[in-house]
């Protein structure tokens, strides 16, 4: 049977499933999906899962994540390519008043404003807390819990258990319970690339350049825009 093994980070993962039954469908390749964090440590991480044999054949997550894979021989050489960027964004509970985040003086005083502040323990997150928060001089003030995922962040907030989420924006588009404020300011932004790469031990790799083809090109931009993102750039078809 032709298969496929993926495994991939929040950020791109809503535009992903969106286009994955047409990429099934195009090529007669069955997908198996799996998930994890694209930095950070623990066993959701998508480091953590490689190092304990998972058969992978495409890891997709921030291009942080990748160079530490690769760092660690773990990727294809030559294999990995752009697919989207996606700027850091704040959200609220469903339904809550939405503060100002528009300057770097009213984000500072929103995070301090809130009761607590929801992270994914991954590359936007360990952002936020090792580099936003200590040059907004903020780090020893504001209140925030690091989760090990993105997911987990926005559920802390949409049951009411933080008052703010921060994390790409393709992590805060169309999620349950949750309202999306906005970008961050751009003085104090972080741009992801979320990459595609194959995993050096794969035996399939003909499929997954095809994958990756596909999500490079055009029939993929509708989705990667929906959700909160931008193309990195195109090449062909599946």
């Amino acid at each position: 049977m032709d298969e496929l093994h993926v495994i991939i980070s929040g950020g791109f993962s809503l535009a992903y499933h969106n286009v994955l039954p047409e990429f099934e469908r195009m090529t007669g390749i069955t997908v198996t999906t799996l998930s994890g964090a694209s930095q950070g440590t623990g066993p959701k991480t998508i480091k953590y899962q490689l190092e304990q044999g998972a058969d992978i054949d495409v890891v997709i997550l921030s291009k942080e994540g990748l160079e530490e894979l690769i760092a660690r021989g773990r990727i294809a050489d030559g294999s990995e390519a752009g697919l989207a960027t996606a700027p850091l964004g704040a959200a609220v509970r469903r339904g809550s008043a939405k503060p100002d985040i528009s300057s770097v003086d009213a984000l500072k005083q929103t995070l301090l404003d809130a009761r607590l502040v929801a992270l994914p323990g991954s590359t936007s997150g360990l952002f936020v807390k090792d580099e936003l928060f200590p040059k907004l001089a903020i780090a020893a003030e504001v209140s925030f819990k690091v989760v090990p995922r993105g997911t987990d962040s926005t559920a802390m907030l949409a049951a009411g258990e933080a008052d703010l989420a921060i994390g790409p924006l393709s992590e805060l588009v169309d999620q349950p319970g949750i309202d999306l404020i906005g970008p961050l300011p751009a003085s104090v932004q972080l741009v992801q690339v979320f990459t595609a790469a194959i995993v050096n031990t794969s035996h399939r790799v003909e499929h997954a350049r095809r994958l990756i083809a596909f999500l490079t090109s055009d029939r993929a931009e509708a989705a990667i825009k929906k959700s909160g993102m931008e193309p990195v750039r195109k090449t062909g078809g599946a």
